[in-house]
């Protein structure tokens, strides 16, 4: 074997590394997702509603906060909203930082203590106009929100179809 060559067993390890990465998720810009805490996680696959706060440039969060069904997708919250709603208003005026609580604490306003101790992340947002995501969405939430999900479809679908209800992505970030 040369000086420049490579065994077959660090050959091996190489490759199987490079694979690995290949396999690894991408989030919604193509990076690697955010690390999360196992909590948050958790919460983020499993919990009912996504809480979401809008962040201003210095961090603080907005005052408009709110409840909302959404869907994990490969590690980010998805969510179907109107294009009026604060959420897009703030995407609009390039504010696409917000904050995450995951959990079921009611009306935002009757629970806003309750947050502070629920597992939540920060994420950047986008508009996520892919129809294959809209139908993901779709099926999700037939699943999660069975009882209420036959008022609800043709309001959502009809609101895509018209462009008065638009998707956005959350996706976690760090920092």
């Amino acid at each position: 074997m040369g000086p420049n060559a490579i065994g077959r067993r660090r050959f091996l390890i190489g490759a199987g590394a490079a694979l690995g990465a290949l396999a690894l998720p991408r989030g919604a810009f193509g990076q690697a997702p955010a690390a999360l805490p196992e909590a948050t996680r958790r919460a983020l696959e499993t919990s009912p509603l996504v809480y979401v706060s809008p962040l201003a440039a210095d961090g603080r969060e907005s005052t408009c906060h709110g409840e909302v069904w959404y869907f994990a997708d490969g590690g980010d919250a998805v969510l179907a909203t109107s294009k009026d709603s604060w959420k897009v208003r703030a995407l609009a005026k390039g504010r696409d930082r917000a904050r995450l609580w995951f959990g079921d604490f009611g009306r935002y306003r009757s629970w806003r203590d309750q947050l502070s101790s629920a597992p939540f992340c920060d994420a950047r947002a986008r508009l996520d106009p892919d129809p294959a995501v809209f139908e993901r969405l779709l099926a999700a939430f037939a699943k999660k929100y069975p009882d209420e999900w036959d008022k609800w479809e043709p309001r959502f679908r009809a609101g895509v179809a018209d462009g008065s209800r638009v998707v956005v992505r959350y996706s976690p970030s760090i920092g």
